[in-house]
């Protein structure tokens, strides 16, 4: 068994954009840039901002915060989004979900030009996506199969199994994996709670993707030898033994599964990193297409 370690992959994509911006600052260029607006004030966005700010300051990105108060209304939202659309210096907009109730989060997401959508969530780059013209893929998704190319994992002809039908993993990855492309190329096979016994499916997997939200939900029995396993979820679990009080685990039995799989993510340590890497790699893209 080998581990997909996404901390290992992460680090190397930053390095490589790292050199990338170095040369821009060498010839004089103006460099890419990612503004970030957090609406309220949610303990775990706030985290997760902070994250990406400390993510562009590695690798010498330009980074901005806009944070705005939970009473925020959805006009001063749009127009904040607005003037990022127009701003030269800033090539990716990211908006952090969730948003206070009162916002229309559709609207707002519509609202971002699909240039700077890095975030790969507008309907124009959702729909791109589908009929497989180039654009923004949403980071987890494009993360997960960054991490099956970087270890030399067959993909074509393969039967993926997606657990797991959300906008922001399970339908993107089906739509990512079943492009006639390198990397890709796969039978997808999408599953989800309405199944009366997920593991007829996941028996058939050749490489398992676990998007589910449930905690160890994938146990040994239900895989195949030699299956490949990314494990997306985050789960919060309690742990008497930590000072925390709790762990962290994912949808995958970890400790059973792994003594089958050929490969398997580590949680955490394994999609979740690539996630931010896929981000900063989003926006370097903008500015190369759109920037300058």
């Amino acid at each position: 068994m080998i581990l997909l370690d996404g901390k290992k992959v992460a680090e190397a994509i930053k390095e490589e954009l790292k050199n990338e911006i170095a040369k821009l600052v060498e010839q004089g260029k103006n460099i890419p840039g990612l503004v970030a607006i957090l609406v309220g004030e949610n303990p775990a966005s706030e985290i997760y901002v902070r994250s990406k700010a400390k993510d562009c300051a590695e690798i010498g990105m330009r980074s901005k915060v806009e944070k705005l108060g939970p009473d925020t209304s959805e006009e001063t939202l749009l127009k904040l989004v607005e003037k990022y659309n127009q701003d030269k210096d800033y090539h990716g907009i990211l908006v952090q979900l969730p948003l206070p109730k009162h916002i229309n989060e559709d609207k707002i997401i519509e609202a971002i030009s699909p240039k700077k959508d890095v975030d790969g969530f507008s309907p124009v780059s959702v729909g791109n996506l589908v009929i497989g013209k180039d654009t923004f893929a949403s980071c987890t998704p494009a993360g997960i199969q960054e991490l099956l190319v970087r270890y030399g994992i067959e993909t074509k002809g393969k039967h993926v199994v997606v657990l797991g039908r959300s906008n922001i993993v399970g339908k993107p990855i089906a739509n990512i994996m079943l492009q006639k492309k390198a990397g890709a190329n796969s039978i997808v096979t999408i599953c989800h709670s309405a199944a009366k016994d997920l593991s007829l499916f996941t028996k058939q997997a050749d490489i398992l993707i676990a998007a589910i939200g449930s905690p160890n939900f994938v146990k040994a029995e239900m895989v195949k030898d030699g299956v490949v396993v990314v494990d997306v979820g985050i789960n919060r679990i309690e742990d008497k033994n930590s000072a925390k009080g709790y762990k962290i685990v994912g949808d995958v039995d970890f400790e059973g599964v792994s003594k089958k799989a050929s490969f398997i993510t580590p949680v955490p340590g394994g999609v979740g990193l690539m996630t931010r890497a896929m981000l900063l790699k989003n926006t370097f893209k903008a500015y190369l297409n759109f920037g300058e």
